[in-house]
């Protein structure tokens, strides 16, 4: 373990987010839930360990590199690659028995090959455009690029997917359900060619809290599984629509150790630009933790859990390092626990109060820890 700052990821949390999910999609639904990112900086082997054990089906990464540390960890599951596959990585995602999602037909050939080589028909995924302008081949051309598909006899087209663009953003879902329409009149065409494809998925976090109607086959849970809503709209679409006894649980709580304290004299500056002062004598921690290891340098306002009571972050986050206020936090010593995120006692700092000091999102808050600090599993 780090002696400077470590995350402590709740298996029991995990654990109970994948089974809530399994509750409401039902047994034989696909779950899929995404690991991308680090495992939403959770740990990728880890947690995708725990996420299987609990009762998921797939794994959908974002990369091969992604795939292969999976595959190196002998985890055996279906493996989803939403990325773009480099066509110099094509072999390699084939070998690894990955499923590619396809929407352009460079890919297509590629894998094409690729299959060739290994002698076992390629599964591919085909993702159709319905309005969020990304990865997707563009409704006018599916049919077309179906039929090219239809001239190789070792591709097979396992999944139809699309994805949400303001899901989790509103709590007017006309846009959503205009895009669900045009799924459904994808998977319609692509079956009028002569193609019966046995997996459709759309469903991501909102989608597959909020709407039956999205999980089809199967459903591609992201921010849910590691505790955390897609939204303040998604929830209180929730608590307003649903109320069917659905609860997560966040997983992640971040910490690291006092290095030093010291005591401010009144009107000195703390930190870089000088852009805070103390209003009197004032003890700070100095804290082994900043930008480098994601803690924004954006914060404001922002502040940390010591002896289970709030020390406000004084100055700019350096590098390294960030300074709290422990002025009226009693018996403070050196190399004291502190919480950056996450529960102490009856007190907690939440992703989201995280995100709102750094005017950002859930998402990106714990993505963006960086993967260096030690990730350790505790009950």
């Amino acid at each position: 373990m780090s002696d400077l700052t470590w995350i402590e990821i709740s298996k029991s949390s995990l654990v109970n987010n994948i089974q809530q999910l399994r509750k409401i999609i039902g047994q034989k639904t696909i779950l899929c839930p995404c690991v991308k990112a680090n495992a939403y900086g959770h740990g990728l082997i880890k947690t995708s360990k725990i996420f299987l054990n609990a009762g998921a089906d797939w794994l959908s990464v974002n990369s091969v590199y992604e795939a292969q540390a999976l595959r190196d960890a002998n985890i055996k599951a279906p493996l989803y690659i939403l990325g773009y596959v480099p066509l110099d990585s094509i072999d390699l995602a084939i070998k690894l028995g990955c499923r590619l999602v396809i929407y352009n037909h460079e890919t297509l050939n590629a894998v094409s090959s690729a299959s060739a080589k290994t002698g076992n028909p390629a599964k591919i995924h085909l993702k159709v455009e319905t309005g969020t302008n990304r990865q997707g081949i563009l409704y006018k051309n599916l049919k077309a690029f179906v039929q090219n598909i239809k001239t190789f006899n070792n591709i097979e087209i396992e999944g139809l997917s699309t994805h949400f663009a303001n899901i989790e953003d509103t709590t007017d879902h006309s846009y959503a359900e205009l895009q669900l329409k045009r799924f459904t009149e994808a998977a319609a065409s692509i079956k009028e060619a002569g193609i019966d494809v046995p997996i459709l998925h759309c469903a991501n976090s909102a989608a597959t809290i909020l709407f039956k109607k999205t999980r089809f086959n199967m459903v591609r849970p992201g921010i849910s599984c590691y505790g955390m809503w897609p939204s303040s709209e998604t929830y209180d679409a929730y608590i307003h629509e649903i109320k069917n006894g659905f609860k997560l649980s966040p997983a992640l709580t971040w910490k690291a150790k006092i290095a030093q304290i010291k005591t401010i004299p009144a009107g000195d500056p703390i930190g870089y630009g000088c852009t805070y002062k103390t209003k009197k004598d004032t003890k700070v921690a100095i804290i082994p933790v900043g930008y480098y290891d994601g803690y924004d340098r954006s914060i404001i306002n922002g502040h940390v859990l010591i002896n289970d009571q709030i020390a406000p972050v004084r100055g700019r986050v350096c590098m390294n390092i960030i300074m709290a206020d422990i002025t009226d936090i009693p018996e403070v010593k050196m190399e004291n626990e502190v919480v950056l995120m996450g529960r102490s006692k009856s007190t907690e700092i939440t992703a989201e109060n995280f995100a709102g000091w750094s005017e950002t999102i859930n998402y990106e808050v714990t993505t963006r820890i960086n993967e260096r600090i030690p990730r350790i599993i505790v009950k």
